[in-house]
């Protein structure tokens, strides 16, 4: 099996004095993978070059900032977490959130003042976006510093309105370190019918997402934030009916950003795929299992993990005439006969039997 290095497995070849270029040769890597490597050339090139590499906008410049020593939370002083807001180590943060900010809006997932995203920095505080301020132009300033019941700790425009719904998915998974909120049009249009787009057709989509919707609830409202958040156990892309997106990452922001790219042109591939005219093949049971095992060594989660083959894709339920490539279960896995279909059967039967007397 291919082996899958993550931005752990880099820093760990790094701390022992190995070359993580060596290390990861014929191996699948993760995305914060890949940011480790770059940081790590970027180090040696500045080290060599006796000056200060640039860092790539939106790359992990937390891996190579260094954090407090002493974790903050919300119930530190004022100055502590002041100063801790104006630090170099959340300056990097602030500044992913903008260069993803930026890529949203040039995409055209986000409206008008629309879209918000936070990044946890302690165990009950995080940085995140304004109310009222474009994507599309936002600063490293305009960053607000929330504890984990909406309170505002630090930062001199007022926190988005929809903090709550960020809050309460951290507060529900543990592992969610980003969060990012949009309307990409056409995973939107999944949301507006209330249906996740089918499963089983493309290999980036099943590894990268895992796909559930959350009921309407007004927008930053307690209860939205309950209804996604109760969803973060088994799925980390949440559409939000009649709404948006919602995406949360364990790894950093970029890789949340990363998964409204790959639903966005998943939704949009998809509706164009069905209007080819042709049947619309899916991935076998095997070939399903193995994309699985894939996302489940990235540290991803899917309800899917542990189901029979023959359970893993669902498609026929938005467009009807899908042929599914896994088989359906066997008529010893299968449920008893149709009540329905049974008195249909009886009924045919003695007509037959009283034709022939």
């Amino acid at each position: 099996m291919t082996n899958v290095i993550t931005a752990k497995d880099i820093e760990a070849i790094i701390a022992k004095g190995g070359d993580p270029n060596a290390a990861v040769k014929d191996a699948i890597l993760t995305p914060s993978a890949k940011d480790a490597l770059r940081d790590y050339a970027n180090a040696r090139h500045s080290h060599s070059s006796g000056g200060a590499a640039a860092q790539p906008a939106g790359s992990s410049l937390a891996t190579t900032t260094t954090a407090p020593t002493t974790p903050l939370n919300s119930k530190s002083p004022k100055a502590d977490l002041e100063a801790f807001f104006n630090s170099p180590y959340c300056h990097a943060f602030k500044e992913q959130i903008c260069a993803m900010g930026h890529r949203l809006w040039k995409r055209a997932y986000v409206d008008g003042n629309g879209g918000n995203m936070a990044i946890r920095v302690g165990d009950d505080i995080a940085i995140c976006t304004p109310t009222l301020v474009s994507k599309g132009s936002l600063q490293p300033s305009d960053m607000c510093l929330v504890d984990f019941e909406g309170n505002q700790l630090c930062g001199t425009k007022k926190r988005t309105s929809e903090i709550l719904m960020h809050l309460q998915m951290m507060k529900r998974q543990p592992k969610a370190v980003a969060t990012c909120h949009c309307h990409p049009p056409y995973a939107t249009a999944f949301a507006v019918v209330g249906e996740a787009p089918p499963t089983c057709m493309l290999p980036e989509y099943e590894v990268f997402c895992s796909v559930g919707v959350a009921p309407y609830r007004t927008p930053g409202s307690p209860d939205m934030g309950k209804l996604v958040a109760d969803l973060t156990d088994q799925y980390n892309t949440i559409l939000m009916a009649n709404h948006g997106v919602v995406t949360w990452s364990h790894n950093n922001i970029e890789e949340a950003y990363w998964r409204m790219e790959i639903i966005e042109a998943y939704c949009r591939t998809i509706v164009v795929a069905g209007q080819l005219g042709k049947p619309i093949q899916t991935f076998t049971g095997p070939q399903m299992n193995d994309i699985l095992n894939i996302k489940k060594s990235l540290g991803f989660v899917d309800p899917r993990y542990g189901m029979k083959e023959c359970e893993l894709c669902d498609s026929a339920d938005w467009r009807p005439g899908v042929a599914c490539a896994v088989p359906p279960p066997s008529a010893s896995d299968s449920a008893l006969p149709d009540p329905e279909t049974e008195r249909l059967v009886q009924a045919i039967t003695d007509q037959i039997i009283a034709g022939k007397k």
